[in-house]
């Protein structure tokens, strides 16, 4: 797989056929602020997608109903192609506020698949790896996107493809200086989720998890309708 820089930003990925993007919200977000990024998710979408035909891009995230900034985040993310599945946070015993949106985004890669011919996850969390052998028992190719530094070993193993982030940056940056109507707002995670270094799990507990179940799916034949992806301005 190469990266075409004479071109715009997109990937040589060959003929992938209809495409599914899974994004682990808030794994993501932890990442890309360990790699001092904050990401254009219209930009990162158009990479993953490369020249296939996109089947939908769901994006994962805890919420919180009383943070505004990050209700006017999802909702922009709604409002550009993005089928966002999310999760209210539980309080714990000790005071802490947790979602974990696992269980959501394995079910959802395992029921669509046969609907798309490539699926590609972005997470860095070692859990999916069950699920991406799941995926490929079906026959559909599955990648894994994230920073190589934060994400488990082992699920970049099983990955048909690894695209690593980090080696992309500049090209899924956001434009601070861009202003308009392409002002594209920073993912606001739930305030009171926390993060390993690692950004995947160590010691068998993952501290950043996020996403949800609102789910608000698409019937069968709107699934089979590919998402529009909003053009840089």
């Amino acid at each position: 797989m190469q990266f075409d820089t004479s071109t715009s930003s997109s990937w040589k990925f060959g003929h992938r056929g209809r495409v599914a993007v899974f994004i682990d919200g808030n794994n993501l977000f932890h990442a890309a602020r360990f790699h001092n990024i904050d990401i254009d998710y219209n930009k990162l979408l158009r990479i993953l997608l490369g020249d296939g035909r996109l089947l939908g891009a769901f994006f994962y995230t805890g919420v919180d109903a009383g943070a505004e900034r990050q209700q006017g985040f999802l909702l922009w993310m709604r409002r550009n192609g993005f089928r966002v599945v999310q999760k209210e946070l539980k309080t714990f015993y000790d005071g802490t506020r947790k979602a974990n949106l696992d269980v959501e985004i394995a079910v959802d890669m395992l029921s669509l698949a046969g609907r798309y011919d490539t699926a590609v996850l972005v997470s860095g969390d070692e859990d999916f790896v069950y699920a991406i052998n799941a995926v490929a028992y079906k026959g559909c190719r599955v990648e894994v996107a994230g920073f190589r530094s934060n994400t488990a070993p082992r699920l970049i193993d099983v990955a048909d493809f690894f695209i690593d982030l980090g080696d992309i940056a500049e090209l899924i940056r956001k434009d601070v200086s861009q202003a308009g109507d392409y002002d594209v707002p920073s993912f606001v995670p739930p305030d009171d989720m926390h993060v390993t270094g690692s950004g995947y799990r160590h010691n068998g507990r993952d501290q950043h998890r996020s996403a949800s179940p609102n789910r608000n799916y698409p019937d069968d034949s709107e699934r089979d309708e590919p998402a529009r992806v909003k053009n840089e301005r």
